[in-house]
Parts: structure tokens; C-alpha cells; sequence
């Protein structure tokens, strides 16, 4: 087929890292409240894996042409 690589799927999970990371968001104040020393972390994770998907969503292929 010749149109191959146009009509290949771009599914890399970035979708559901950014879902996990606001997930993690969300939960994070109630974690803190317990005074595991979770909250911290659940933040910054948060954020971190929230920002991996947003590049894997939007950017990773808009990058890639070049």
C-alpha cells in the first residue's frame, strides 16, 4: 500500500499518562493531610508524569518531521 505510513496509528499512551498524572494531582492534597510523606511525592509525580504525556500527546510528532 502506498499510503502505509500515512494511515499508521500514533498511539503512544500519552493520553493516558496525562490522565494518570492529573489523577495523581488530585489525590495528592488528601495524602498530604495524612502526613505520610506521600504528598510531596504524589505532587512532583504528578506533574512529572503529566508532562511526559502532554510531549508524547502534542509534540513527539510534530518534532519528528524535520
Amino acid at each position: 500500500m502506498v499510503h502505509g505510513e500515512h494511515n499508521k496509528s500514533k498511539n503512544s499512551g500519552g493520553f493516558a499518562l496525562i490522565i494518570f498524572g492529573a489523577l495523581l494531582l488530585f489525590l495528592a492534597p488528601q495524602e498530604y493531610i495524612t502526613k505520610t510523606g506521600l504528598g510531596p511525592i504524589a505532587w512532583i509525580a504528578g506533574i512529572v508524569i503529566g508532562s511526559i504525556g502532554f510531549y508524547l500527546k502534542f509534540f513527539r510528532w510534530r518534532t519528528k518531521k524535520g
